[in-house]
Formats: C-alpha cells, structure tokens, sequence
C-alpha cells in the first residue's frame, strides 16, 4: 500500500501550511492545484498559494481531472493534492450528481494507489458548522463529507488540522 497522508480541517486551519512542510523532505515534488480563479479575491489567494511553494516544484492545475494528471506523476517522489474540496466543488457546480461524483473520489483513491511515490492530500472539514440554510449548499456539505471519509478510509495516516497544529487521528 502507498503511503497516503490526507490533511482534513477548517478554513485557515493550516492545511496547506503542514502538507508543504510534509512535501518539503522530498526532492521531486509534483503539486496539484485545483482551484479556478472565478473572482479577483480568489485569484490573489492563489498567488499566495503559489509563491508559499518551492520553485522547483511542479505545478499541475487540474479542476476537474486529477485521474488524467496521475499519469504524468511517476517521476516524481511526492503528489500534493490541494485541494479535494475544490476539486469536489468544481464538479459539483458543472452538474455531477452526489452518486457520479462519490464514483469519481473512489476511482481516484484507486488511481492514486498506483502512484509509486508519497502522496499527500488537502481538504477542508466543512460538517463541523452550523447546518446551511439552502439545499444546494447542504447538498455540497453532504458531498464534501462523504468525499473525505472515502479518502480518509484509503489514506494510511490521517491529521485534523487546527489552529496550525496538527492532530493526527489515523
């Protein structure tokens, strides 16, 4: 089984922070980003985003296709995917239902088993809030909690970051 460490907590929780921390002891590192910059605000974030990153890393931007991307990962000795809620939210929002979506996170986790390298994995705890008051975005939390217990479950090692401190649960 490959080594898969999945980093799960709430907005600047310091996810990101502790999976580039974790990828910064490999020499080759690939980086999948799988954020749209929809608006200006979100373009600044990623900017940060990238200039938080080792220059010699690889960037592969991929919102809807991380599986076609894994193709491409072999030379490399760590993957960092950041973010899976993104990647849940990008489909989601083109029209993939919960079922489609599920089926897609699973074939993935398959995928990425196959990866000879270390593999670290984002995503944000989005269940822990109060209940959203319209359905697209109760519909949403139910998707993204579902999509991290099926990544949890093939990870080997699993942390709940808060307040930047990580807390390893798995």
């Amino acid at each position: 089984m490959k080594n898969i460490t999945f980093i799960l907590g709430g907005a600047r929780s310091g996810k990101s922070t502790h999976a580039l921390e974790l990828a910064r002891k490999y020499k080759k590192v690939a980086f999948i980003a799988t954020c749209e910059p929809l608006d200006r605000e979100m373009a600044n974030r990623i900017k940060l985003h990238k200039k938080s990153r080792p220059k010699h890393w690889d960037t592969f931007e991929e919102p809807k296709d991380i599986e076609a991307t894994l193709k491409l990962i072999n030379k490399y000795d760590c993957l960092v995917i950041d973010c899976l809620t993104l990647f849940v939210s990008n489909l989601f929002l083109s029209g993939l239902n919960k079922k489609t979506i599920e089926d897609k996170i699973t074939k993935l986790m398959v995928g990425l088993k196959k990866v000879n390298c270390r593999i670290i994995l984002v995503s944000n705890e989005v269940g822990m809030g109060i209940v959203p008051e319209n359905k697209m975005a109760r519909d949403f939390r139910d998707i993204a909690g579902r999509v991290n217990q099926i990544a949890a479950a093939a990870a080997n090692e699993v942390f709940l970051m808060t307040a930047g401190l990580p807390l390893k649960i798995k």
